[in-house]
């Protein structure tokens, strides 16, 4: 169902689309299921860590891709007076898939648990907020994170 709800949000109101569940069931493009494979993944990155993670107190953005993560991030409390404005989600949805590609660049250009301190502090935060800004976006569009797939 959440597929299905992202498909029709994602889309601005005013224009036609075409329904497709191959498209809206893909784990690539912008869709439910690829914006909830990223929240996954930062699920299993903390199984693994096996320990409570504390954040620092200052992130080290060393790396371009924790660079633009962090630059996404911040623009979530930008997005949400606009989309509760003006009654557009999809600005919301797109949101949140550049997001989602942003912490893909950043999974595969920065190790984030095979790191030293303080990298591997600095990139489980930035993955911390990562899971909690797509979990909320997601939950303002009304649809479910599940904790694996």
């Amino acid at each position: 169902i959440g597929a299905v709800k992202y498909a029709d949000l994602s889309q601005y109101r005013m224009t036609d689309y075409v329904f497709s569940w191959d498209r809206m069931l893909s784990f690539q493009g912008n869709t439910a299921p690829y914006l909830q494979n990223a929240y996954v993944r930062i699920q299993s990155i903390f199984r693994k860590a096996g320990e409570e993670t504390t954040a620092p107190d200052n992130l080290t953005l060393t790396e371009p891709a924790e660079q633009l993560l962090a630059k996404r991030l911040c623009q979530f409390a930008e997005i949400v007076p606009t989309i509760l404005n003006d009654f557009r989600p999809n600005v919301l949805a797109n949101y949140l898939f550049e997001l989602a590609n942003s912490f893909h660049a950043f999974y595969e250009a920065c190790p984030v648990l095979k790191s030293d301190e303080p990298a591997r502090s600095s990139r489980l935060a930035l993955c911390k907020i990562t899971a909690r800004v797509l979990q909320r976006g997601l939950e303002l569009l009304g649809i479910q994170v599940p904790e694996r797939m």
